[in-house]
């Protein structure tokens, strides 16, 4: 996964981040993987299952737990 620079991340369609408020970027499946790894560790069981969707409609080939 590369870094996202901060211009990057503005150029971002906001429709490619799965948390509220502009985070959990998935632009790509990698930053994707990232999202739903981070969330797991990090996030209300709310806002995991949001990503979760998120993710899953964007990219439905990546293998979710649970």
């Amino acid at each position: 996964m590369s870094k996202l620079t901060a211009g990057e991340r503005r150029a971002i369609p906001s429709s490619d981040f799965a948390g509220p408020d502009r985070s959990y970027p998935i632009p790509d499946a990698s930053h994707a993987r990232n999202a739903l790894a981070r969330a797991s560790q990090h996030a209300s069981p709310e806002v995991l299952a949001r990503i979760r969707a998120h993710v899953r409609a964007k990219y439905p080939g990546i293998k979710q737990g649970r």
